[in-house]
């Protein structure tokens, strides 16, 4: 019997979320993918040391970065040198790179909350009551701040990011493998934005969802592209994440928990079959 592709799934079974339990979601995934791959796990601050004895390594529920940004980056750079295949791969354009994706997206006309990090460039903003400031490195929340306009001027550029804040009816995420839909969910209550439901897409909603999809040109590896449903109706993106994004998969029907499975499993075939080995 030929072997079976070996898998170091990286994630952090103790990482405590808002409201939410992220080591169920990779406990189920790992025992699912178990079914087509020899999979054992580590912490993301193992996984530069072990990487070497599999075929590939999936990166999942391991934590925002910035809790371990040295270990992180000397990851990233021995992975790439060695040529180590990591799904989701590490050209990602989204939050794998940081957060200047939302600058370049604000620059070119896309339809994102817009966001500036200069003083020059408060003029492009809508005015606001309050503008939301959160640093470049930031995730999951962390450090997000609100502040009136008249507060601008003193902010400590070069770090930050600048939004206006932004009356929304709902937020909703949509989810990916490679450059298929797989499903919605939303948060009706914006107070409650991980009480999530699952959501029913329109065509308009996909065709926005799929711009971003395209965007960042990720060929292989699971996507979220996070949006918020403004007064007037409009959807505006929120953030893309490409490197760990949570899954809310105990949120879903069972059936699309497996189509989910089914076309993950599917993916790191692909992904195996087309990513040059070390």
């Amino acid at each position: 019997m030929p072997a079976r592709p070996s898998i170091l799934f990286v994630t952090d079974l103790a990482y405590q979320a808002r409201g939410r339990r992220y080591c169920d979601e990779d406990i189920l995934l790992a025992s699912r993918l178990r079914e087509s791959f020899d999979i054992a796990q580590c912490h993301p601050l193992d996984a530069a040391a072990l990487m070497d004895a599999f075929d590939a390594v999936v990166v999942r529920n391991s934590g925002p970065v910035l809790h371990y940004r040295e270990e992180y980056d000397a990851f990233r750079a021995a992975a790439v040198a060695r040529g180590t295949r990591v799904y989701n791969p590490l050209n990602g354009r989204g939050d794998m790179a940081g957060k200047q994706y939302l600058l370049d997206l604000t620059a070119d006309g896309y339809p994102v909350i817009p966001t500036v990090d200069r003083p020059e460039d408060l003029r492009v903003l809508p005015r606001a009551e309050r503008y939301a400031v959160k640093p470049k490195a930031g995730a999951d929340s962390i450090g997000l701040t609100f502040v009136p306009g008249d507060r601008l001027d003193g902010l400590p550029y070069g770090d930050i990011l600048v939004q206006p804040g932004i009356d929304f009816r709902y937020e909703v995420s949509f989810y990916y493998v490679d450059d298929a839909f797989q499903y919605a969910l939303h948060a009706p209550d914006p107070a409650r934005r991980w009480v999530l439901e699952p959501y029913e897409p329109t065509d308009a909603d996909l065709a926005f969802a799929r711009r971003f999809i395209d965007w960042n040109a990720l060929d292989h590896g699971i996507q979220r592209v996070d949006a918020c449903r403004t007064e007037e109706g409009e959807l505006l993106l929120v953030e893309l994440e490409d490197l760990n994004p949570y899954l809310s998969l105990d949120r879903v029907p069972d059936r699309t928990r497996d189509a989910f499975v089914t076309a993950m499993t599917a993916s790191l075939h692909r992904f195996l079959d087309t990513a040059p080995r070390p």
